[in-house]
């Protein structure tokens, strides 16, 4: 019922263009074909720089210092372009020269958090210059990770309030109005995931209920294709999700996709189905560890329980697109234990599940 795909080739671009010729006309039964062609640009591969990006602020400046420190990245897998790297440094510590243009946006009682963050962040730029001297990538890799755990705070603190209206017709559904991350233990290891209910407050409150529950704890893996899923979520017994104690009913959530540029999430449609071929999700399937809604084949509106991680593997995917995208819902993202996803496969089990941060976004149902 909850099938993805049958497989994933891999290895060449032979491969490749048969997967993306097979997924364009059949997809397992999921939706309807199209013949959009597939935008070009890269793909944006890492998670917390998406989920980064995906949270509803409007500062400029905090957007050119964020993207000046992610391309620090690329350009140290490129040859380490070190004098590139020296401009996307300099350019950081440009834009921290004016903290009055980053704090414009930061409410009030929480500025003088901010003004902490934008000093330790001066204070790093100028560390990570000296060591970007040395060309020692590693340590670059690791100054440049500790600045952007700090950009992600201060961009953080610029959210004012929930960004939009959750239809009422899923008042009946728990909703989460903001961000929670979730420990998962498991048989080989621990992972964690950041659930963005900015982008899927629907989904994300679901998933972050049935964690409250325990539903998820002592599961099994049900599925895992290399270099494609793992898929859990599947309940003991004849039930293929989650039926809520109080109604006795099979909880569905609709699919929900907040596209770039829209104020609100589309719900109960695929963007294939609306014609939105080549709009682009705000969370899309270009991460290694991007947490998805699975779903019954033929039912956009039927998932429940079942989720699953995409093993995204870049030199299989198309750039600027996954074919995913628009038609499952991401939900979050795997911030901590690559190596331990990468191990997991059918069999292994959760152990236990819990949110570690953010349980006070979580918004109960207001009808049972």
């Amino acid at each position: 019922m909850f099938k993805i795909l049958k497989s994933w080739l891999n290895n060449s671009l032979i491969a490749l263009l048969l997967v993306t010729l097979f997924l364009g006309v059949s997809t397992a039964g999921w939706t309807p074909s199209s013949s959009a062609a597939l935008p070009a640009g890269n793909a944006i591969t890492d998670g917390g720089a998406l989920l980064r990006y995906a949270l509803p602020i409007d500062n400029k400046p905090v957007r050119e210092l964020q993207a000046s420190l992610e391309d620090i990245s690329n350009q140290l897998r490129a040859n380490r372009r070190w004098g590139a790297v020296s401009k996307d440094l300099s350019k950081a510590s440009r834009i921290l020269d004016k903290p009055a243009q980053l704090l414009v946006t930061v409410p009030d009682e929480r500025k003088p958090q901010a003004e902490a963050w934008i000093s330790e962040l001066k204070s790093g730029v100028n560390t990570l210059q000296e060591v970007a001297k040395t060309k020692d990538k590693e340590q670059v890799k690791e100054q440049r990770a500790k600045l952007l755990n700090l950009v992600s705070l201060l961009e953080e603190s610029m959210v004012k309030e929930f960004p939009f209206e959750v239809p009422s017709e899923y008042s009946n559904l728990p909703q989460l109005k903001g961000r929670a991350t979730v420990e998962i233990k498991t048989t080989k290891g621990d992972l964690t995931v950041v659930v963005d209910g900015y982008s899927t407050p629907v989904t994300s409150g679901n998933f972050v209920d049935l964690v409250q529950r325990g539903f998820y704890n002592g599961l099994e893996f049900t599925r895992s294709e290399e270099s494609y899923v793992l898929q859990t979520g599947d309940p003991p017994g004849k039930d293929v999700g989650f039926v809520d104690p109080k109604t006795g009913k099979y909880r569905a959530i609709p699919l929900e996709v907040l596209v770039k540029g829209d104020k609100k999430p589309t719900y109960g449609i695929t963007l294939e189905e609306a014609g939105r071929y080549v709009d682009l999700p705000v969370l899309p399937f270009s991460a290694f560890g991007a947490l998805a809604l699975a779903r019954p084949e033929r039912d956009v509106n039927g998932g429940s329980s079942q989720v699953f991680f995409f093993l995204f593997e870049p030199e299989l995917t198309p750039a600027g697109r996954n074919l995913l995208d628009g038609r499952y819902a991401v939900f979050g993202y795997l911030t901590e234990g690559k190596e331990v996803l990468d191990e997991l496969k059918a069999g292994d089990k959760i152990e236990s599940a819990r949110v570690i941060q953010g349980i006070e976004n979580l918004v109960e149902p207001d009808v049972a």
